[in-house]
């Protein structure tokens, strides 16, 4: 066997050590990321976000007509998400907080749609309660480790 022969065994033997160990760690770091991204299941938020997400959006290209018909919708939703039981990771103070404002500013959106408000007051209240409904997912979020919300 020549010097060469010996040096291309060595060098495949480290080579194939090394994406052993690279697979190894792979492995391992999927796994934990996997763990990670378990996502707690909390139907009163989905609810919620549902309401939320198809009168939002529609407001923001200037159509107001879902949340004027769905505003006491709205307030039914987050009267529910504030009364459930969370899950215990975000059974604290902070987030009951949260979602108690997010119940009196949906009841005051749906107040002013009721009372004939302007558009360009319903657009501001429905945009309040929108970033009121991010602050709580991102509280959430953080404690799950999950990545920023998007809808």
């Amino acid at each position: 066997m020549c010097i060469r022969d010996s040096f291309n065994i060595k060098f495949n033997m480290k080579k194939a050590l090394s994406i052993t160990l690279l697979l190894i760690a792979t492995t391992i770091f999927n796994s934990v990321c996997l763990a990670q991204e378990k996502k707690v299941e909390w139907p009163e938020r989905t609810a919620f976000h549902g309401v939320m997400s198809t009168t939002f959006h529609p407001s923001e290209e200037g159509n107001l007509v879902p949340i004027k018909t769905r505003s006491g919708e709205m307030v039914e939703k987050a009267e529910a998400w504030m009364k459930s039981t969370p899950p215990s990771e975000f059974n604290n103070k902070t987030v009951k907080k949260k979602l108690k404002q997010l119940y009196n500013e949906s009841k005051a959106l749906d107040k002013l749609v009721k009372n004939k408000g302007t558009d360009a007051e319903i657009k501001a209240a429905l945009a309040k309660l929108h970033d009121r409904f991010h602050e709580i997912v991102e509280i959430c979020h953080h404690k799950e480790g999950e990545k920023k919300h998007d809808h």
